[in-house]
């Protein structure tokens, strides 16, 4: 049996009520001994894609922002910490993909390359897809692979991650109330198809308004729900067996898809 305790969350899109859920979380996460935990998709600003106008000051505000919440990411440590960030790279703005470890800081792992262009998610207007590559690494012991929100429903990228190993597919999401009960389908087939446990955090929005639906999920590799947020429960952590993963890949569907 391999162990690793792992944190999902709802973070809120209300930045006056950012800082006090975010202790909420680091006395949550660091209580249960977490040892990797998922944030919501580039959590530390206002959500840029809502207007479908690009607006250089509040790109050029949340890059700094996100660069700036960098610097918290170890009051989580010892867990390490997965989510994604706007940046500039190359001449290009990008929603870069990233683990952060205590001991290694921050490294890029994927670059958002499915991006929606509709009505409160115009990120193409925001930024540029990635270059396609969907490659495994590791975080807190874990084979893991990201897929960010909507490349979630990439099912086949998720079935290349559980043939090149991946333990965890991780899912940072910024996505609506009306969606949720189709986003946890999502995530449940991500899992079963590729043998590993889902992991998702999200948004959410305050009760009287806003789109974002929260319901952070952690789902086993036959697509059982371990644990789901909720805003009177907004972080969940589980003790999850890796050595699961492992033998999922031996079973139905896995190994008829490979």
């Amino acid at each position: 049996m391999r162990p690793l305790r792992v944190t999902v969350c709802e973070l809120p899109d209300d930045r006056s009520d950012f800082l006090g859920r975010w202790q909420r979380l680091v006395e949550d996460a660091r209580g249960c001994r977490s040892e990797l935990v998922v944030l919501p998709e580039m959590p530390f600003a206002p959500w840029l894609a809502a207007s479908p106008v690009f607006d250089a000051r509040a790109w050029d505000e949340a890059v700094v922002w996100h660069a700036e919440w960098l610097d918290r990411l170890p009051e989580l440590a010892p867990a390490a910490v997965i989510s994604s960030r706007p940046v500039n790279r190359n001449g290009r703005r990008l929603n870069e993909g990233f683990v952060w470890t205590e001991a290694d800081g921050d490294r890029v792992v994927h670059v958002k390359r499915f991006l929606p262009d509709e009505e409160g998610y115009w990120e193409a207007r925001w930024y540029e897809p990635g270059d396609g590559a969907f490659e495994v690494f590791e975080a807190a012991g874990a084979r893991v692979g990201l897929q960010i929100c909507t490349e979630i429903w990439s099912l086949g990228h998720a079935q290349e991650y559980g043939t090149k190993g991946a333990e965890i597919i991780a899912t940072p999401r910024a996505t609506g109330r009306s969606t949720v009960d189709k986003w946890l389908v999502g995530g449940r087939a991500a899992a079963i198809v590729s043998g590993a446990f889902s992991l998702s955090s999200n948004w959410t929005a305050a009760d009287d308004g806003g789109d974002f639906g929260g319901a952070g999920w952690i789902v086993d590799p036959d697509g059982r729900i371990l644990a789901r947020t909720s805003r009177e429960e907004p972080f969940a952590t589980v003790a999850i067996d890796l050595d699961a993963a492992t033998a999922a890949r031996r079973t139905y569907p896995r190994y008829a898809l490979e």
